[in-house]
């Protein structure tokens, strides 16, 4: 575990490395929990333009990031806690109004959705 190096590859994306180091230790590369940070940041941004779209607010800009929380418990590693921050600049847009709708889309994004389904498993030995 603690030598070995992997990499994952979205489909229609770029390869990106990691191992024991990257993940647990804060070496380079990247790690499982970064890229459901990032799927989950880029889904919420095009879900609240989307949304705000809908309610007439037009954003010039909408930029999530979002940090996982993996936390080592009794029971082994487990995700505690992502925290989204966006920040969007729509022109006009009332404060409260905006605070709703993203808040709305926080959990009707797509991936967060994802995250919290159920996840099946056909495992076999090749």
């Amino acid at each position: 575990l603690k030598e070995g190096q992997g990499s994952m590859k979205p489909a229609h994306g770029s390869e990106v490395g990691f191992g024991f180091n990257s993940r647990f230790e804060g070496g380079a590369g990247s790690n499982p929990e970064e890229l459901i940070g990032a799927a989950l940041a880029g889904c919420y941004s095009m879900a609240l333009t989307g949304a705000l779209g809908r309610n007439e607010m037009s954003p010039e800009e909408v930029t999530t990031t979002a940090e996982v929380q993996l936390e080592k418990l009794p029971e082994g590693f487990r995700i505690t806690r992502i925290d989204l921050v966006t920040v969007a600049k729509v022109p006009g847009a009332d404060p409260a109004k905006f605070q709703k709708i993203a808040e709305e889309t926080k959990s009707g994004c797509p991936v967060s959705k994802a995250l919290s389904a159920p996840i099946t498993l056909k495992a076999s030995l090749g």
